[in-house]
């Protein structure tokens, strides 16, 4: 510990605090799931080699060393596959193929031996949920007659109404408009519907079919074979539907409302599932090396959520209620506390996530006046636009605070360079089907989907091209003139990453710091402590290991505990003794200190 903070700011403060018994005791297994940080890769916006103004496998694969430098221990990269890209990728024609829009698989394999030998594991999103209407797959059950096995392997119903004119029952998409699609017959007359919970170009998987399990479990050990250290399994909680596919009055994500508790919602959190993952689980254990299912199970209250994180099931599940969690001391501190105290009682690990390529991105989140995007997801140029200086510093003190939690953390790329989402984007580049299916009465996910800057002076801020290298290491073509596939705001060039990597107060500087003092303080694997004099306050405050930490979600400067500042979201967050609003620092502790 001398030599931490030997390096770091010396400040003794002159208030001490007490604690209550640990919330949660550390964990004495070292196994690195318990106490990972991941870094989710969005493909199509990490970085372009070849020109086309989409990212791509070999770009990834060329600026993995930077990922190093944020101490991550794997990356988890979202859909590559063959796929005609209606929703970014989740829409698979093939997966066990790359999508010559990334690259090939030999350049998916450079990828992973890249990773190997940066001790970094690589996690590969499945979408086992519904596939592409141009799977081989589903194309055959077009084809084929009702009743029969290609039917079979996704949920065909006969229509209601006189002549099935009318779905077979209300489910809605999550894209908006209804659940269900009418084909027309081999001879062009309207026959059976076809549910999707998302676009109407991904049917959804019939799970009571036991073909679709076996189809599974081979691209589970396609990818494991190929050195994947596990999966991201999207939408985990949908792939069992209550027999009889009733009606339903609640929304259609599952969420719960007034009258409709979300645990009664049909096609969600299913009994069914567990046994599916169950078995997933025993086929990982045939492998080496600890690969790792994580669930995106969009559950609660967070109770629920555990039966995905049981001993014999998943080993993770993302924490939504923690990502929906706004900026309010009590809301933190209770979020905090449930997860913890419900993901004990089944021994796993709790994750904390702030920001993925679903949400708008937490620095603009925490900029906004009313707390939230209008629709759930996107802000437009019409909208009241977040502050950028309050939406930064925020987003700094949350993350700083997050990497002091015990359990796994999930970053997105770009947050380390304090991305905003692009929240004046004209419409007519927008693609996310979310936009086109409601209207655009909904924006989408765009927003926090754009392209990354590397470069703040080159073509596209060195989004696109590898050929020559900068200061910092970083290989980019100086003369690369493409079009990224969402386009960069002007703005964009402050937050490139050339220059935040020599700057001292940058946001890239600060995960940097920050992350790298989590893993040599094992605070992943710590425990967690809530002060007792700051309970009733605008202020969190906890304790893991002999880090204190305390986040200052007032609008008032806080006195702070003694201890030496060891990390501090802001430069100016500490003034004679007091934590400024809206700032975050980790303290080391007294010995004595209890």
């Amino acid at each position: 510990m001398s030599e931490i903070i030997d390096v770091l700011q010396h400040e003794q403060l002159p208030v001490r605090t007490a604690f209550h018994e640990p919330l949660h005791v550390a964990s004495g297994s070292d196994q690195w799931w318990r106490r990972s940080v991941i870094y989710q890769v969005y493909p199509r916006s990490f970085r372009d080699s070849n020109g086309d103004g989409v990212g791509d496998l070999p770009g990834i694969a060329s600026e993995l060393a930077r990922l190093a430098e944020l101490s991550v221990d794997a990356v988890w990269l979202s859909p590559f596959y063959t796929s005609p890209q209606r929703d970014g990728g989740y829409d698979v024609a093939d997966y066990c193929d790359v999508d010559p829009l990334f690259g090939t698989l030999t350049d998916f394999d450079t990828l992973v031996a890249e990773a190997d030998r940066l001790g970094i594991r690589v996690i590969v999103d499945l979408v086992p949920n519904h596939c592409s209407s141009e799977h081989a797959l589903f194309r055959a059950a077009l084809a084929a007659p009702a009743g029969s096995p290609e039917r079979e392997m996704f949920i065909f119903r006969d229509g209601t109404g006189t002549a099935g004119e009318e779905p077979p029952n209300n489910w809605q998409s999550h894209f908006g408009g209804p659940a269900w699609t009418r084909i027309l017959d081999p001879d062009g007359t309207p026959g059976q519907w076809y549910l999707h919970l998302f676009d109407s170009s991904q049917p959804d998987f019939n799970w009571d079919n036991p073909a679709v399990h076996a189809e599974f479990e081979r691209v589970l050990r396609f990818w494991l074979d190929r050195g994947v250290g596990g999966f991201r399994v999207d939408v985990a909680h949908a792939l069992i539907k209550a027999e009889g596919l009733p009606d339903w009055g609640g929304r259609p994500d599952g969420g719960s409302t007034e009258g409709y508790p979300g645990w009664e919602a049909p096609m969600f959190g299913q009994d069914g599932v567990h046994a599916i993952f169950r078995r997933w689980r025993s086929i990982l254990a045939e492998y080496d090396g600890e690969r790792i299912l994580c669930a995106e199970a969009s559950i609660d209250p967070l109770a629920r959520l555990t039966d995905w994180v049981r001993p014999d099931e998943m080993h993770q599940a993302f924490n939504f209620a923690y990502l929906h969690n706004s900026w309010n001391a009590h809301g933190l501190r209770s979020v905090v506390s449930a997860s913890l105290a419900a993901f004990d009682t089944v021994g796993a690990p709790t994750t904390w996530v702030l920001s993925n390529h679903d949400v708008v991105r937490h620095t603009s989140r925490f900029g906004l006046t009313d707390g939230s995007p209008r629709g759930g997801d996107g802000i437009g140029s019409a909208d009241v636009q977040p502050d950028t200086v309050t939406g930064l510093t925020r987003a700094r003190a949350a993350s700083l605070a997050m990497f002091a939690l015990p359990g796994g953390i999930y970053l997105y790329q770009g947050e380390e360079l304090g991305l905003p989402d692009h929240t004046s984007m004209p419409d007519d580049a927008r693609q996310d089907p979310t936009f086109a299916r409601t209207g655009g009465e909904r924006l989408g996910r765009d927003g926090c989907r754009v392209p990354l800057p590397w470069r703040a002076q080159a073509p596209a801020f060195g989004f696109i091209g590898t050929d020559d290298a900068d200061s910092a290491g970083n290989t980019h073509d100086a003369g690369a003139t493409g079009t990224p596939w969402l386009p960069q705001p002007e703005s964009w060039g402050g937050y490139a990453r050339d220059l935040q990597s020599v700057d001292q107060d940058s946001t890239l500087t600060l995960y940097r710091t920050a992350l790298q003092l989590r893993r040599d303080l094992r605070l992943g694997a710590g425990s967690l402590s809530w002060s007792r004099d700051f309970e009733q306050t605008d202020v969190v405050a906890f304790r893991n290991g002999e880090i204190i930490v305390v986040l200052n979600m007032g609008g008032f400067a806080v006195p702070l505990p003694e201890g030496a500042v060891v990390a501090a979201s802001m430069p100016d967050a500490v003034l004679a003794g007091q934590l400024a609003p809206d700032a975050c620092v980790w303290l080391m502790s007294g010995a004595d200190q209890g």
